[in-house]
């Protein structure tokens, strides 16, 4: 199940309509106080979030989200007709999965739907890292840096996966933007870069184990 939550009747409709036809199941809210009645109700497998809203932004509607146990890790993709550089650092800094500036197309909204469900299907195969004093178990689903855990999100538990698995390797902004998004940001490198530091910043003194190389991208190494 879909949530949207938009309050141009048009675009709702258009959105709610092209998802059903596309073989999701989706229901559309005018304004958040509908959405959170439902959640009670029913948590969907992913939200599309307007920013600007009657009642309660979008932002604000996505914080509660990523604050709340049962939705911390919920698929989120906001919605908006502001599509500066501010907005979108501070909806990738709130916890968004992706970004979509108004007008879009539907069938672009369809893709990045797919492939973020896609993205954050459970895990299925174990496998367990350790780098320095960060260790993963994939399968569990689980960080801790020196014995205590760590809580991330889905996207910043896939970026730390793939670069342990490739421990001393320099990966590309571009690598890292298809390996864990799924498609091509044409060049919306700053995604990672907001993800790097969150991610960091989570890690504590661990963070340093990610280390930053100049216009190229990053690499997680034993710090000797």
């Amino acid at each position: 199940m879909i949530y949207l939550v938009e309050d141009d009747d048009s675009i709702r409709e258009l959105v709610i309509y092209t998802l059903q036809t596309t073989g999701f199941a989706a229901k559309g809210f005018s304004c958040a106080s509908d959405f959170w009645r439902e959640m009670e109700r029913e948590l969907p497998s992913l939200a599309l979030l307007d920013i600007m809203l009657p009642d309660e932004d979008g932002l604000s509607i996505l914080r509660r989200l990523r604050e709340t146990p049962a939705t911390a890790k919920l698929p989120v993709i906001m919605l908006t007709a502001k599509g500066t550089e501010y907005d979108k650092v501070v909806g990738l800094d709130s916890g968004a999965d992706d970004y979509i500036p108004k007008p879009f197309g539907m069938m672009e909204l369809v893709s990045r739907v797919k492939a973020l469900l896609r993205r954050t299907e459970p895990e299925k195969k174990g496998g367990f890292y350790q780098v320095g004093p960060i260790q993963v178990d994939v399968g569990k689903h689980t960080v801790k840096v020196n014995g205590s855990p760590v809580t991330l999100t889905f996207k910043e538990f896939e970026l730390l996966c793939y670069l342990m698995d490739n421990e001393g390797i320099v990966l590309t902004r571009d690598q890292l933007l298809s390996k864990i998004w799924g498609y091509d940001f044409d060049g919306e490198t700053r995604t990672v870069d907001v993800h790097i530091r969150t991610l960091r910043q989570k890690l504590g003194v661990a963070g340093n184990y990610i280390e930053t190389i100049r216009g190229v991208g990053y690499k997680m190494e034993e710090i000797g």
